[in-house]
């Protein structure tokens, strides 16, 4: 039975801290020389809608290590351009390739791949989600903190699609998640309660970033202009002047406090350049490992199950 990832709530927590320990050991193996080829003679598909540097990079990458091959495929450059059908395509690419990652706008459209494909389909950015950039990042986590159960972790910005996937992460792990947003630009509230329902009293949300970054163990941020927002852009910049990672608000965190940005940055706004380029920053090796995560992915989900 094919197995997709959608969002975080797609894996049960036993499953997600099995892929975390596998993202470890194949990294060990990277460092070492050791070769892993066990997706030798498949083939993932990239179709992306949306420009991707670490995301395209870091896919191709590890499908070329696991001993496979990468057929990238941009929206405007397929049939889908001209109106051919997602559940046709889905079925087509279904007979050619063995996996599909899929970066897109449209939370729907991706439901949609997925629901007529043969072959799993792994979320690679949508609107509402980005699962493999969250898991990477909390294999950021587990490799500077090690245990994950009762840290503290703080979310301060836009409450986009990075911040639901972490919502659904804290619904699946054991850490305290803390969330300040601007008015207005708060998480979709079908997606804060479900995963608040699930988590207990792990996951709130406020309009202090003070407050929720005080005693973090990891402080976390993205762009305040995303992607398909630029007309929105100096609404944002006023609304989320007060939110930045700078050393003030860091010194309310705690003094070993990690901090993160998933990229791209846009320095001096939503993080400064002291903090970006700090030691309290991981931001390179949360970099890294989106290679390591998806790796195990890849090698989880398109490998011998028999293995």
């Amino acid at each position: 039975m094919k197995r997709d990832l959608l969002t975080i709530l797609d894996f049960s927590s036993e499953e997600i801290k099995a892929l975390l320990n596998r993202a470890i050991i194949l990294k060990e193996q990277w460092r070492s020389g050791e070769s892993q080829l066990s997706l030798a003679g498949k083939t993932l598909g990239l179709l992306f809608d949306k420009p991707s540097t670490r995301t395209r990079v870091s896919f191709e990458v590890a499908m070329y290590q696991l001993g496979g091959q990468v057929l990238f495929l941009s929206s405007s450059e397929t049939q889908l351009s001209r109106d051919e059908s997602l559940q046709d395509t889905a079925r087509v690419l279904s007979r050619y390739i063995d996996g599909l990652a899929v970066r897109t706008y449209h939370d729907a459209n991706l439901q949609e791949l997925a629901s007529h494909a043969e072959i799993p389909v792994i979320n690679a950015l949508t609107d509402l989600y980005h699962p493999c950039q969250v898991l990477s990042d909390i294999l950021t986590v587990k490799e500077k903190k090690g245990d994950l159960d009762s840290l503290q972790v703080a979310w301060v910005g836009d409450g986009n699609n990075v911040a639901h996937s972490w919502v659904n992460a804290a619904a699946r792990l054991p850490f305290q998640l803390s969330l300040a947003c601007p008015p207005g630009y708060e998480p979709e509230t079908e997606i804060l309660q479900k995963a608040q329902k699930l988590a207990e009293d792990r996951i709130r949300l406020s309009h202090d970033p003070v407050e929720a970054v005080r005693d973090a163990d990891v402080i976390n941020t993205d762009v305040w202009t995303s992607m398909g927002q630029d007309r929105e852009r100096q609404e944002r910049l006023a609304a989320f002047r007060d939110y930045q990672i700078n050393e003030t608000l860091i010194r309310k965190a705690k003094s070993d406090v990690i901090v993160m940005h998933c990229l791209p940055a846009h320095r001096g706004e939503e993080i400064s350049d002291e903090v970006m380029d700090g030691p309290h920053s991981v931001v390179y090796d949360q970099a890294e490992n989106r290679l390591h995560l998806q790796r195990a992915l890849l090698d989880w989900l398109l490998g011998d199950p028999a293995r």
